[in-house]
């Protein structure tokens, strides 16, 4: 029987992947991210936001794949943006993980920006923000400490797109798959990227890396 199988609720897979991760999550954290889960699923009917229905999948590819990062990140002080973030994801678990970061869910679609407001508002999340529109054309008053996307897709493209949201002494994080060699190949110029990290997904046979970039000022 695989991992998988043996938890047979969202909730079980959630407290065994958590227990994995060794993460000490503030009070009623657990409950928050399975509302969140139960939220995303009643949305995704209607608008889409991601292609995995199961609900025990759900915990696995979605929070547990995004709380992975959370130690990667614990020396990145300050304001977290989450590009492309669509249903959230990095961003809400991570929010709801660490209440004491300022966290901002970035996305360029309108319907998603619309689904993002209302998870902030309904999992009362006050460390979190949206702001709708392109990265790109997005110039905030202030640079961000960790500057994270799940959902872009290559790593030179994130780089050109988001390297003006990072504060100067920020991080740009990019969350992969299998290792990125071609994609390490193809950096645009003044970019460090040789900080790439190896994680285990608890419940997820699936090779995953983050890429710490760091980008000349």
């Amino acid at each position: 029987m695989t991992p998988q199988a043996a938890c047979r609720t969202p909730r079980a897979a959630l407290e065994r992947g958590l227990a994995d991760l060794a993460l000490a999550l503030p009070s009623g954290a657990a409950e928050k991210l399975l509302a969140y889960l139960a939220l995303l699923a009643k949305w995704n009917q209607t608008y889409n936001l991601t292609a995995i229905r199961d609900p025990l999948q759900a915990v696995s590819h979605h929070v547990l794949d995004s709380l992975v990062v959370l130690r990667e990140l614990s020396d990145c002080k300050g304001q977290l943006v989450d590009v492309g973030s669509g249903g959230g994801l990095p961003g809400i678990p991570l929010a709801i993980a660490d209440p004491a970061r300022a966290v901002t869910l970035n996305d360029a679609n309108e319907k998603k920006g619309a689904f993002l407001r209302q998870a902030v508002i309904e999992l009362g999340l006050s460390n979190a923000t949206v702001h709708v529109g392109r990265a790109e054309d997005w110039y905030p008053a202030a640079g961000f400490a960790v500057v994270i996307s799940r959902g872009l897709a290559s790593l030179a493209d994130f780089l050109e797109r988001c390297r003006h949201l990072a504060a100067p002494a920020g991080v740009l994080a990019a969350m992969k798959g299998a290792y990125p060699r071609d994609e390490l190949a193809q950096l645009p110029p003044g970019c460090d990227c040789r900080d790439v990290r190896r994680l285990k997904v608890p419940l997820l046979g699936a090779e995953r890396h983050l890429v710490l970039c760091r980008v000349a000022v």
